[in-house]
């Protein structure tokens, strides 16, 4: 009688996560995603004391996670940041560049002809250079695993047109998608993949200047009907930074509602 060999049993490796702009909103809940799928955490965001919140919240529940408060335009920050990663887990597996801002004026945005020169660098600072700095600082420990995701936020303003965030937003989120598709096509041979969600209008503290009625204008147009949720879009960078999404490189993964349905 032949008997069936039974497999080894794989044991899943534990990876090393970093999320900018992790104290709140999307970054939080993809924090909290990637914790629950087993990731220890490296966390960055400008608001230490939220920051820390995030943090004790998730160390509660036994995930390994440390904090680094900074801003993430500053390449300090991003050195920073990959030191203790190294330091403390050996390196980092997958980057999350959520951190992004969209500055408003009395609820409204600037419009080209109002915007200063120093509005326009710091969106652009923050939401694209930013992205730059922590993939060059976090690529070593990728290169030398030969495995890493990068998982870049961009926006549906990236995508279409938008009446909500200024012209230097929709610039920074566009940016992305073209720096992720370069970036992708130079580190597919190392085992790194590079990809981009992009969100559409998700009930986050980002959100919450539109009015009651303008909510429901939007929501009319809407095939869904409703607003995102943090947790909808965590759950599409947890897929794209799965062992799983190794022959997704280079995409854009829309979660919007229909709000946009483009190529």
């Amino acid at each position: 009688m032949t008997s069936a060999i039974e497999p080894a049993a794989r044991t899943a490796p534990v990876r090393t996560a970093m999320v900018t702009g992790a104290a709140q909103g999307i970054g939080r809940a993809v924090a909290a995603r990637l914790a629950a799928d087993g990731a220890r955490l490296v966390l960055v965001d400008v608001n230490g004391d939220a920051l820390g919140q995030a943090a004790a919240q998730l160390a509660a529940a036994g995930t390994a996670c440390v904090t680094v408060a900074g801003d993430v335009a500053a390449p300090r920050t991003a050195k920073r940041a990959a030191a203790l990663a190294a330091e403390c887990f050996g390196g980092v597996d997958i980057l999350v560049n959520n951190a992004g801002i969209s500055p408003k004026h009395d609820g409204e945005k600037a419009t080209l002809a109002r915007m200063a020169l120093a509005e326009w660098r710091r969106v652009l600072d923050v939401n694209l250079t930013a992205a730059f700095l922590f993939c060059q600082a976090c690529l070593p420990s990728m290169q030398a695993r030969r495995w890493g995701r990068i998982v870049n936020m961009s926006s549906l303003a990236g995508r279409t047109r938008s009446d909500v965030p200024g012209v230097h937003y929709g610039a920074t989120k566009a940016g992305i998608i073209g720096f992720s598709r370069l970036l992708a096509n130079e580190l597919g041979p190392d085992g790194i993949t590079v990809n981009c969600v992009a969100p559409g209008r998700i009930a986050t503290p980002l959100n919450e200047g539109f009015s009651a009625a303008e909510n429901r204008a939007y929501l009319a147009r809407l095939p869904v009907r409703r607003l995102g949720t943090p947790e909808e879009v965590a759950a599409a960078v947890a897929y794209l930074a799965s062992d799983e999404a190794g022959f997704v490189t280079g995409a854009v993964l829309d979660v919007n509602g229909g709000a946009f349905m483009g190529g």
